[in-house]
């Protein structure tokens, strides 16, 4: 049973890991490419601004989303558990 919570818990740790770097890397990289669409239509902040928002954006909800769907199917795991156990007396 130890080594099943201990491999659950470094699976969390790397899905966290892997979503906080999504949250940075790709509206940095979005970012980037709109500084140089910028540089080289000479309209500074406009593509710089609106990539990184958007992808942001973007990246929020896709989590949001995916957070939801793993809430609500581990909310359906515990029910059907429970209903198998019976309620406690």
């Amino acid at each position: 049973m130890a080594d099943a919570e201990a491999r659950e818990m470094k699976q969390g740790a790397g899905d966290a890991f892997a979503a906080a770097f999504e949250l940075v890397a790709t509206p940095a990289i979005f970012g980037f490419l709109g500084w140089l669409l910028d540089g080289r239509l000479g309209t500074f902040p406009i593509f710089t601004i609106a990539f990184s928002a958007v992808t942001l954006a973007y990246a929020s909800w896709r989590l949001a989303r995916s957070f939801g769907a793993d809430l609500e199917k581990a909310r359906i795991e515990r029910r059907a558990a429970w209903q198998a156990e019976g309620p406690l007396a």
